[in-house]
């Protein structure tokens, strides 16, 4: 049996790893990366590093195209609703190489969400099927993400350096489309090469598709009130956030933005 681990780059798919090697061995353990192509440099240090601690080798595997590339082919901006670079990317990349390689009996998949995610394994386990998903760090004993980092450290790993830098996940070089308005705030503060970039891609996406498309949307509260002066209704109105206007908001300390909105990768888990 084949126990092929979601290696993402990230230090829940390390843990997860982890504790497959050390219920299983190494021999049978395929560490599956799947490249972007957008990753940040130490993403690839990280893995290397991770790869000779456990001795197991990183399985490499690529569609060949960047998010970018993805969102043009498909006529489409990826955002934190439907980005379809984890589907192209990320998902079908996997599952042609999977299915290629071995059959429903022949492995078992892991992924590293964990048991505070509990939540998001039903539509992973859905997808994948009939091959079989397991998720080793919903399991006891329960640890949580500063316990993982100190953990490195110990063994002498350094800490991917978008963890250090406030980003919640280690993928896609700090750009994840995914990410909400936290996310993209972080990102102007401490990339923000990255960020102007993104920036021009966004306005590249409008007039290459004629619409006025964005990574983000943002939310607002209307009241509508009696001739009392009472609330009587309230509709939540949505519409697109530019990233320029993100920046403008931001820097005006507009007390409207949520800067604890950092989404999420969920590539292998949508």
């Amino acid at each position: 049996m084949k126990h092929i681990v979601f290696f993402s780059g990230g230090i829940g798919s390390f843990f997860t790893a982890k504790r497959v090697i050390e219920k299983y061995g190494k021999d049978d353990v395929v560490l599956l990366f799947t490249d972007t192509k957008i990753e940040d440099a130490d993403l690839y240090r990280f893995m290397d590093d991770a790869s000779k601690h456990f001795g197991v080798p990183v399985t490499s595997i690529e569609d060949g195209r960047t998010p970018w590339e993805v969102f043009k082919d498909v006529r489409w901006l990826g955002n934190s609703r439907l980005a379809q670079c984890s589907h192209m990317l990320k998902q079908k990349t996997a599952l042609d190489w999977i299915a290629d390689n071995y059959s429903p009996e022949e492995c078992i998949l892991y992924l590293g969400i964990d048991w505070t995610e509990a939540h998001r394994k039903k539509a992973p386990v859905k997808n994948w099927n009939p091959y079989k998903v397991e998720f080793p760090m919903c399991d006891a004993p329960y640890i949580t993400k500063i316990e993982m980092i100190a953990d490195l450290s110990s063994v002498g790993i350094k800490i991917p350096r978008l963890y250090e830098l406030g980003f919640s996940h280690n993928n896609c070089g700090g750009m994840c489309v995914r990410g909400g308005q936290g996310h993209f705030i972080n990102l102007l503060n401490k990339l923000p090469e990255r960020f102007e970039f993104m920036v021009g891609f966004e306005k590249e996406m409008q007039e290459y598709l004629g619409k006025d498309v964005t990574f983000l949307r943002k939310s607002k509260t209307v009241y509508e009130r009696d001739s009392a002066g009472n609330i009587s209704d309230k509709k939540v109105i949505r519409e697109n956030m530019s990233l320029e206007q993100l920046r403008e908001d931001y820097y005006k300390k507009d007390e409207q933005l949520d800067l604890f909105d950092f989404g999420g990768c969920g590539c292998f888990v949508s």
